[in-house]
């Protein structure tokens, strides 16, 4: 079976999340984006936990559905994505591991996968043992990252652990303000039991890819998304079984026959991608910064936030990307509503674009169905504009805004002259997009 998975995301007991992360609420999103696995995140919580156990319940091996599989309100007035999609759920969780290790602090994030409640529920029990499991979904424990993968290998023997958004600066395994440069200085003797990377945002595979001592790890892309909307802001593409083992194994396997490609940010738009000091307006490429006395802020004086790109270029042992054969394809993509802002003329969660975003999954079925196969005439039928902008995209003729110190960057399709809009046209002023019959 070919799907798509996005399996890093949050509860709304984690920190600055959505109450609309319910198990419904994610399912008819996940709909609407074209995703048929969605990761429970945060199944640490207690409170989380005993929901999923209400109102998740087996389906195919270590895979949930629905308790209540009733058609599902679609939360795009007008769209109705096939309700045939399967949606299942994988019980996920992310620990923030904040330790001491070679004479420095460590942050790390890592994510836990498990084919079913009992080994959830054991992690749990040994987890509360050593720090507060309650106060945020995603716990922040005085914990080892190779410690919790021996408690992983442990308990539930069959689950597996990913190191997430690895090059993000203050809490993953690469990080600049908190991280490692080797994976075996993190995980040491257990490293072995580690197949798979996290790429985050802010950068892609091909940024990955010139580090020849990754070369071994399956590079996985997922939205870790704290609202249903943002659902498959980069997901996982698998073509095998339906169910935890397949899955797992076609990420182990890391071969395009079973696991075909990642959807991904462009990296530029990531908001860790360059280096830099928000609060100051300073933006610079890692050169720029490497200039700099002491690579601090040439405004404040202060270090600057070294991004993701910086990082890369540090550890990196090759001028080009390296990939065998039968790598797993990439796929840079810009979420629909920011696409369809851009072409508006307006904000991406404004109500001109959430229209005509539910009348774009009423005509094409879901947003990875448009984004990623539909062909660019038959778009160009409904909507010539919406043609353009896609066909450009699966080009990666963009251009680019980067993202640093914590701040988005902008992704665009179009010049600023080339839209033709008038420089007088009021907000209300409607641009029509599709083609009237």
């Amino acid at each position: 079976m070919d799907y798509a998975a996005d399996l890093h995301i949050h509860s709304p007991h984690s920190r600055a999340t959505s109450p609309d992360c319910s198990p419904a609420r994610l399912a008819a999103w996940a709909r609407i984006k074209g995703i048929q696995v969605v990761a429970t995140g945060d199944f640490t919580h207690p409170a989380w936990f005993q929901r999923l156990k209400d109102e998740l319940t087996p389906a195919e091996a270590g895979l949930f559905r629905l308790r209540d599989e009733r058609p599902l309100p679609s939360p795009l007035p007008g769209a109705a994505p096939a309700a045939s999609t399967p949606v299942r759920f994988m019980l996920s969780a992310e620990i923030s591991c904040i330790y001491k290790r070679h004479g420095a602090v460590r942050k790390v994030h890592n994510l836990l996968y498990v084919p079913d409640f009992s080994s959830a529920e054991r992690i749990n029990r040994r987890l509360a043992g050593i720090g507060n499991i309650v106060s945020d979904g995603r716990p922040i424990l005085g914990l080892d990252s190779r410690d919790l993968l021996e408690i992983l290998l442990e308990l539930a023997p069959e689950g597996f652990l990913v190191p997430a958004h690895i090059w993000t600066p203050w809490f993953s395994l690469f990080g600049s303000r908190s991280g490692f440069d080797r994976i075996e200085e993190c995980f040491g003797d257990l490293t072995g039991h580690v197949f798979a990377l996290e790429t985050g945002l802010s950068s892609d595979p091909d940024m990955n890819r010139t580090i020849s001592a990754l070369d071994r790890f399956a590079l996985i892309s997922n939205s870790d998304c704290h609202s249903p909307s943002k659902l498959g802001r980069e997901v996982n593409l698998f073509s095998t079984g339906l169910d935890f083992f397949s899955l797992r194994d076609a990420i182990r396997g890391n071969q395009r026959e079973t696991f075909p490609g990642t959807v991904e940010f462009f990296p530029e738009e990531g908001k860790y991608h360059l280096d830099g000091h928000r609060s100051c307006g300073i933006r610079l490429t890692p050169s720029e910064t490497r200039a700099l006395p002491g690579m601090r802020c040439p405004v404040c004086g202060t270090p600057l936030t070294v991004g993701v790109q910086h990082r890369v270029e540090e550890l990196a042992d090759r001028s080009a990307p390296l990939y065998p054969s039968d790598a797993p394809q990439v796929f840079s993509l810009i979420p629909l509503p920011e696409l369809l802002a851009e072409l508006l003329g307006v904000g991406p969660t404004s109500k001109q674009v959430m229209e005509q975003y539910s009348r774009t999954i009423a005509l094409f079925g879901s947003e990875f169905a448009l984004l990623l196969r539909t062909p660019v005439e038959e778009i160009g039928r409904a909507a010539p504009l919406l043609a353009e902008a896609i066909s450009r995209m699966r080009q990666g003729r963009v251009i680019r805004q980067p993202g640093f110190d914590g701040q988005f960057g902008v992704i665009r399709l179009f010049g600023q002259q080339e839209l033709n809009r008038p420089t007088g046209r009021r907000k209300s002023d409607r641009v029509q997009l599709f083609s009237e019959r």
